[in-house]
């Protein structure tokens, strides 16, 4: 059996690239970790700002943004112009050689858009592959890909797609080659009991339990389809998912959470 390198691949919040502090401290972590990785980032605070401004409502369900023609040139400005960029300014700056995308970038990844059932998301896409070659081209040559949530269909038409679902799908397909591990980090130290309390932090989460904190109103919002795929993802060759703030990515990790099946 040959043994795979181990590949890192980080999804951070909107909450953590809008803070300058915290901000400083991820990319004081990230430029501490060894080996290939990926990041994927959010924004949605800062699109639903910049929404409001210019006279937009923004509607989300079930803690997914609900995107029309106006919504999808926002968080196309947001995501993968401001917000992509200012991170890969920031970590040039520590040293680190990223480079910024899309998933039209590369051909990386391609989708379609959400057909309609019982919720019309607009121009919302479900990604349909992942361009593992082209990534690790980048990873090979030193590069580390950072991916803003804006996806194409291969046809001129860019998606707007969750964030939380592009970490876990970029790091299914890229298990195929590397031993990968999955991090989501945010403002919370992790899967919380009660959303009010961080001390009410859930270190260790399989299926079972997951159901039923999710049966018991625990598991609300955004943090539904982010605990969704990241359980697909184990299921699917991730070796290990883990939740919580930045501090977990160093050597001497505080407490967070991990999933497990």
């Amino acid at each position: 059996m040959i043994n795979k390198q181990q590949l890192t691949v980080i999804k951070i919040g909107g909450d953590i690239v809008d803070d300058n502090a915290l901000l400083g401290a991820f990319y004081t972590q990230f430029k501490s970790l060894k080996g290939p990785t990926i990041l994927i980032h959010g924004g949605g605070n800062r699109a639903s700002t910049l929404q409001e401004q210019l006279g937009h409502s923004p509607i989300k369900v079930d803690g997914r943004r609900v995107t029309d023609l106006a919504a999808l040139e926002i968080v196309t400005m947001v995501y993968a112009g401001l917000l992509n960029k200012k991170l890969v300014a920031g970590l040039q700056a520590k040293g680190t050689n990223a480079i910024g995308l899309s998933g039209a970038d590369g051909d990386a990844i391609r989708a379609h858009k959400r057909e309609v059932t019982t919720v019309d998301y607009g121009f919302v896409g479900d990604i349909d592959r992942v361009n593992v070659s082209f990534i690790n081209d980048l990873l090979l040559d030193g590069k580390i890909p950072v991916f803003s949530a804006i996806t194409h269909d291969g046809n001129g038409q860019l998606l707007n797609t969750n964030a939380d679902t592009l970490a876990a799908k970029i790091a299914m397909a890229m298990s195929s080659l590397y031993n990968t591990q999955l991090f989501y980090c945010f403002t919370k130290p992790g899967v919380l009991q009660d959303v009010t309390n961080d001390q009410s932090l859930v270190t260790r989460i399989d299926k079972g339990l997951y159901k039923e904190m999710l049966a018991a109103g625990q598991i609300v919002a955004g943090m539904i389809p982010k605990l969704e795929t990241a359980f697909q993802a184990l299921a699917q060759g991730v070796v290990r998912v883990h939740l919580g703030k930045v501090d977990m990515l160093g050597d001497n990790a505080i407490k967070h959470t991990t999933l497990c099946l």
